[in-house]
Formats: C-alpha cells, sequence, structure tokens
C-alpha cells in the first residue's frame, strides 16, 4: 500500500498523530497554546500547553467514530513573534492534511493562541468550522470566515486571556458567518477544573459538523 508523501514543514512544525484513518471523512487540527518568551524558544512535546490537549484529541476522536482524522500541530516556536507566528504552522499543516487525506472537510481546534491561531487561519477554503477554546485575542482580531460554522468557548473565571475580549470578537464575528460563545461559568484558563465542559463543547460540534457533511456526502 502507498504511503502519503510527507513534507517537512520548513519551520520546524510537525503532525502528531491520534487517529489517521486509511479514508478519512473528515479531519481535526488540533492547536495548542503557549506563552511568548524574549527569545523565539522551541516547542516540545513534554510542555503543558501541548499534553493539554491529548485529551481533547483522544475525545474527537472517539466522536469521529473512525471516519475521522484528527492531529495535533506542533509548533516551531512558543508564543506568537513577528518574524513567525503559529498560524504559519497551521498553513503547512493544512497543505499536509490534503497530501494525506485529499480534499475533505477540516474543523480546526485551539486553545490559548492556539484558538487565536484557528480563528485567524479558518479563512482557509478547507476549514469548515472552528473551535476556540479559552482563545488569546486582541479586541480588533477579525477574519473572513463566510460559510464557516465558529465555536467560541470561555471561561468566566480566566485571568489570561479576557472573556470581554472574546465577546467583542464574536459579535464582530456573528455580523459575517453562524458564530456562538459558550461560558464556562467559573472555568479558568488552564480548563482543568472544567475540563470535560471544554472537551465536551469541541467533540460534539466535531461530531456535529463533520457527521453533517459526511451524511451529505454520502447522498
Amino acid at each position: 500500500m502507498l504511503r502519503p508523501r510527507r513534507t517537512p514543514s520548513p519551520t520546524g512544525a510537525r503532525l502528531l498523530d491520534t487517529a489517521s484513518p486509511e479514508r478519512a471523512e473528515g479531519a481535526v487540527l488540533v492547536l495548542h497554546g503557549g506563552a511568548q518568551r524574549r527569545m523565539p524558544a522551541a516547542t516540545r512535546r513534554t510542555q503543558l500547553s501541548v499534553i493539554r490537549m491529548v485529551p481533547i484529541a483522544r475525545a474527537i476522536a472517539r466522536a469521529g467514530r473512525g471516519r475521522v482524522a484528527v492531529h495535533r500541530l506542533l509548533n516551531s516556536y512558543r508564543g506568537w513573534h513577528s518574524e513567525q507566528t503559529p498560524t504559519d504552522d497551521v498553513a503547512w499543516a493544512l497543505t499536509e492534511l490534503r497530501e494525506r487525506h485529499g480534499d475533505v472537510p477540516v474543523v480546526l481546534v485551539g486553545h490559548s493562541l492556539g484558538g487565536r491561531a484557528a480563528l485567524v487561519a479558518g479563512a482557509d477554503p478547507a476549514v469548515t468550522g472552528v473551535v476556540a477554546l479559552n482563545p488569546w485575542l486582541y479586541p480588533t482580531d477579525d477574519s473572513r470566515l463566510e460559510g464557516t460554522e465558529v465555536l467560541v468557548v470561555h471561561g468566566d473565571a480566566d485571568r489570561i486571556a479576557p472573556l470581554d475580549r472574546a465577546r467583542t470578537v464574536v459579535q464582530r464575528l456573528s455580523r459575517r458567518t453562524r458564530t456562538e460563545l459558550v461560558v464556562v461559568e467559573g472555568g479558568k484558563h488552564a480548563m482543568l477544573s472544567h475540563s470535560r465542559v471544554f472537551t465536551r463543547h469541541a467533540s460534539d460540534f466535531v461530531a456535529r459538523l463533520l457527521g453533517d457533511r459526511s451524511a451529505e456526502a454520502s447522498r
């Protein structure tokens, strides 16, 4: 059996496979967060911001019932820099997903800065849905997401990524596309005490969106 061609990222980003069915009907790209450093620092698998997304990726894979490919993106660098941003890594990853799985619908699921990257990169034509978990945003952030369904899940006790900024961005995005904000009472930035709530919203969204798309394609 021929294996899909894998193109190395020019920045050093990597895809970590959670589920990779032979004939995927959809794909999910899971994006981690990570604080910016004064000097560019490489991302490692053992960072808490990276590990935090492992159970979410696994839950999404279970919800996909063997029909959805799920990959975690390991960014080339921590944080957001003028020379290199997570969206550059996402752009490479989306190309890689097309090489591996063909032109299947893609959902981006990101936490913190990964949530911001998902919202920005969601303008790619392959992306049909975006889930942003406690996204770290600027109130001026915007993206051309017409036709892309958006879910933002945000804790009201988050002291790192302000909920008010998320409300502002969601209000702006909702003028162009279907956008929902779910507020998790008592939820903090790391999503630890309410991890099941964040995970359930993300996995349910993916199962509904990609499940609906798969059903339409089979008609």
